[in-house]
């Protein structure tokens, strides 16, 4: 197992507006652009060669990795000119894939946080001969995602679209976003179209007797498409809850980067991490936040769950609690701004001008 692709091309129109200046893979996570824990984990399983399916701010990501040599792999990038989907975006890179018809190419979706077995994914596809193998995880509750039933072997049995009824949640096995492909399966996507491999795809080889086989792994998981989420999952990251070789430091309450400036009584835990050259102020109290390149914490002020972007400032004493800062903000003293609040990029808000919460 040599090689793999990995589907960066999404716009993370649900994580805005985080993604406004930076694509979702390439805003940091722990430290590093999570894109970079994504790339370790397939290297310390044995992959060497690696496809970036890229198509939002596509020029973003060969900048930052080159050919991949840093990280000891050797990275390429295909853009899409137009949204092709997740079977189109695989199929449109296959022309840059060295395996033979019948050898395996891992796949995985770029907003995806996982403790998944790589190795273990690959024997079971190689065990059982399948077409295709997904790494499927159970969850408690399944109607937002696409569940996948097995059958005492683990061959797949139905794809069944985010179930509402009783009824219809006949599992609690979902699509978990990683999997192995035969290469000649790729090679029989269509292209020049959008093409959905939850939805078309699939199906389709389902339908027609191909052998698609489901490995259950429920390790740590975690789809980072909300902002809450992707704050929980550096987080994790920085707390150890979650597995990846790229954390630069020891896991622990908190990660400072070393260009970093934190007063000596400011308190972080909860895996917050201060980024490249943030400041956090006297008495200031930080619980499992992300503090990107450049943020300031005024003193005094108390941020939880929330994630503040790249050259923000948050005024002293303000009060943050589940909320997402954009690029370049600037929150005056003494603001509360709770559940869910979004402050956009560049956005000025006066001292004590705000005091309510909102999910808009």
């Amino acid at each position: 197992m040599t090689e793999a692709i990995l589907l960066v091309g999404g716009k993370g129109t649900r994580l805005r507006p985080l993604t406004v200046n930076t694509p979702k893979p390439m805003v940091p996570a722990a430290g590093v652009p999570f894109l970079t824990h994504q790339l370790a984990r397939a290297k310390a399983a044995g992959v060497e060669h690696i496809v970036l399916a890229t198509s939002y701010l596509a020029e973003v990501f060969e900048p930052h990795f080159g050919d991949g040599s840093d990280l000891g792999l050797s990275l390429e990038y295909v853009t899409e000119e137009e949204p092709l989907g997740t079977g189109g975006a695989i199929r449109n890179v296959a022309s840059r894939l060295h395996s033979g018809p019948d050898e395996p190419v891992l796949i995985f979706n770029g907003d995806i946080l996982t403790g998944l077995d790589i190795r273990a994914l690959v024997a079971t596809h190689a065990d059982s001969g399948a077409d295709v193998s997904l790494h499927l995880t159970r969850v408690e509750d399944p109607r937002a995602f696409g569940l996948v039933p097995t059958d005492e072997t683990g061959r797949v049995t139905a794809f069944l679209e985010k179930p509402q009824t009783p009824e219809e949640i006949v599992t609690d096995q979902i699509n978990a976003g990683a999997y192995v492909f035969r290469r000649s399966v790729i090679d029989s996507i269509p292209t020049g179209r959008p093409v959905s491999v939850e939805r078309e795809t699939f199906p389709e080889l389902l339908a027609s007797g191909a052998h698609l086989q489901g490995m259950v792994d429920s390790t740590y998981w975690l789809d980072l498409g909300t902002p809450q989420a992707f704050v929980r999952g550096s987080a994790d990251l920085v707390l150890g809850r979650a597995p990846s070789p790229a954390v630069p430091g020891r896991c622990g309450d908190r990660l400072v980067l070393p260009s970093a400036r934190v007063a000596p009584d400011a308190k972080l835990t909860g895996g917050t991490v201060v980024g490249a050259n943030a400041t956090v102020g006297e008495g200031a109290r930080v619980t499992g936040s992300t503090l990107l390149a450049g943020a300031v914490v005024e003193p005094g002020a108390v941020i939880t769950d929330s994630l503040v972007g790249a050259g923000a400032r948050i005024g002293a004493r303000s009060v943050l609690t589940g909320a997402v800062i954009g690029d370049g903000a600037q929150v005056g003293p003494d603001n509360e701004l709770r559940d869910g609040i979004r402050i956009w990029c560049n956005a000025h808000l006066p001292a004590g001008s705000v005091r309510f919460s909102s999910d808009q």
